[in-house]
């Protein structure tokens, strides 16, 4: 079924006096369920589905009731149709002068590419001026994106990037604009830089504090427009405008902000404040309409069993090139079995999911498109043995059960055909490959001793529908880089020791991995007091720039 259409799945179980028909979905009748999308099971006993999603793909059994050991099964496929993007779209070139255009596609199934020039297949003219990186058959699709490039007798200049395609790390010292492929300073905004046209400073010194230092815990990109960062020690945010590289405005939040999202489906930024230092008094707040130019204020969420003090994180799934609304969140709370789903689009609470019956107090959680699955990492339990992750199904909010014996904190790539989980206690990373059926595969195990603190997807350079995957260690001074069509891992080594665990309070990231978006060839990654610019591509060290204390907020700005 194409995504966005309606899906019948009719039951051949027939009989005199049949019974009714039920329908599973992971062992989970879906008759009583009451789901918003899939309410009408018609005289026939047939399934409908009204508006088909990625989540929906997989298997649905069905039986009459009291025969269930006579079944059918139905496998539901879910097309998506390709979205292709270009990088750049046009550009201009002195003749002699090397240019390079990227295309990414993604699709189920897999999107194959094919290069035309004016029309004209290039496979079969390829030659020394004209080589392709990875060799593409043609994908017959309704799709299809146009790049230009003019060759001509005119000065181009790489300088000439604009305000994208840079890092904005926040820091110490202010915040500092980096450009990476030359590893320039493009812009350092001063802890005692006034706001436009405003007496407040970027960071204003804190009483009893001999230095003026900013204090960072977390910042996000909001369209390209604005960058949001916390700072917990004056109890509010902070707002760059990205076409002036200024701070502009400040949004007074809940005391001690440590935590922000942004969901693009809903131009919200979501902010999590701990109340004190110790945690003792969470909330959730809320600012709409993040990317407008008027003056931003936040709103609080309703409270979840009417408790505030229990919130000890949320998470928002991403979107991606293929999907690009989400409607629900997950709250987490303190020492709570459960998940909170919450409705992103009235920031209200609308169920719980209990996950007591595995004993498992959620610690961090993905979520993967293909099926509609939350893998959730549980805590330790008291003795400290390590539970393995649960799976969750979206469209049933029920639990299938564990994820083999896999545990550790879950990364989902951004095509939704990986999962890649770090064991932070062992050093081991497991990889599972993930079907256009959403079946999930057995884990590849890699073996490190790094202790990995981020990790960061980038799409491959030399496979297409590929990635790879960049880990930062939180203790260490290497990186890992792991192809993950192979398994195949190289260490990037001398990165200088990362910024000690306790003197980053704030989350369990002491070291960042940042990526640069689809296109990027640049990962960035901080140590204690420096930035290392990596070469994605080369998978190697790009650049060293010192000087940059606690670097460990960063933010890419760039295409697309």
């Amino acid at each position: 079924v194409m995504v966005g259409q309606g899906a019948v799945l009719t039951c051949a179980i027939t009989g005199d006096q049949r019974p009714p028909i039920i329908w599973r979905r992971n062992n989970h009748a879906l008759n009583m369920l009451e789901l918003e999308d899939i309410n009408d099971f018609g005289d026939d006993g047939s399934l409908y589905i009204t508006k088909v999603t990625t989540t929906h793909m997989g298997n649905y059994t069905c039986h009459a009731d009291g025969y269930e050991q006579l079944f059918q099964t139905h496998t539901l496929q879910v097309n998506v149709p390709p979205v292709i993007r270009v990088y750049p779209e046009s550009q201009a070139r002195e003749p002699g002068v090397t240019a390079s255009l990227r295309c990414y596609a993604e699709g189920i199934p897999d999107p194959q590419l094919s290069w035309l020039k004016n029309g004209m297949d290039i496979t079969t003219k390829l030659s020394k001026q004209l080589t392709l990186q990875v060799e593409y058959s043609k994908y017959l699709s309704h799709e299809s994106s146009l790049c230009s490039l003019t060759v001509a007798n005119i000065l181009w200049r790489e300088e000439g990037l604009g305000i994208g395609n840079m890092f904005y790390v926040f820091y110490e010292d202010g915040i500092k604009v980096i450009q990476p492929v030359a590893c320039e300073i493009q812009r350092h905004i001063k802890p005692s830089e006034k706001l436009l046209g405003l007496q407040e400073e970027v960071c204003p010194q804190v009483e009893g504090e001999k230095d003026q230092k900013c204090v960072w815990t977390s910042a996000v990109n909001v369209k390209d427009k604005f960058i949001y960062a916390t700072q917990p020690l004056l109890n509010r945010l902070l707002i760059v405008d990205i076409q002036s590289q200024k701070a502009v405005q400040t949004v007074s939040t809940d005391r001690v902000p440590v935590k922000l999202h942004y969901d693009k489906s809903h131009d919200q930024v979501w902010i999590l404040s701990w109340g004190d230092l110790e945690k003792n008094f969470p909330t959730l707040q809320v600012i709409s309409q993040a990317s407008g130019s008027t003056s931003h204020h936040t709103i609080h969420t309703q409270p979840v069993g009417h408790r505030f003090d229990r919130v000890e994180d949320f998470f928002i799934p991403p979107i991606s090139l293929t999907i690009n609304h989400i409607r629900f969140g997950i709250i987490l709370h303190k020492n709570e079995p459960a998940l909170h789903k919450i409705d992103l689009e009235t920031t209200s609470y609308v169920k719980n999911i209990s996950l007591q019956q595995y004993d498992c107090i959620p610690q961090s959680l993905s979520y993967m498109h293909l099926g509609g699955y939350y893998f959730v990492n549980c805590r330790p339990d008291s003795t400290g043995a390590v539970r393995p992750q649960l799976i969750i199904d979206t469209v049933t909010d029920n639990v299938i059960g564990p994820n083999r014996d896999v545990s550790g904190t879950p990364y989902v790539s951004p095509d939704g055909h990986y999962l890649v989980s770090v064991d932070d206690r062992d050093g081991l990373m497991r990889l599972q490959h993930v079907s256009v059926r959403g079946e999930i595969g057995q884990p590849f195990d890699i073996h490190t001793n790094l202790h990995l603190s981020d990790l960061a997807f980038m799409p491959s350079f030399t496979e297409a529908n590929q990635y790879n995957v960049f880990g930062s260690s939180g203790r260490q001074t290497d990186a890992l880089f792991v192809e993950l069509s192979t398994g195949n891992v190289k260490m990037i080594k001398s990165l200088k020791q990362p910024t000690p665990a306790a003197q980053w309070p704030w989350n369990h990231q002491n070291r960042v991995m940042t990526g640069s978006g689809l296109f990027g060839q640049y990962l960035m990654t901080p140590s204690q007091s420096s930035l290392f610019i990596l070469d994605g591509r080369l998978d190697k060290l790009n650049c060293e720039i010192t000087d940059v204390p606690l670097g460990n907020t960063v933010v890419w700005v760039g295409e697309p």
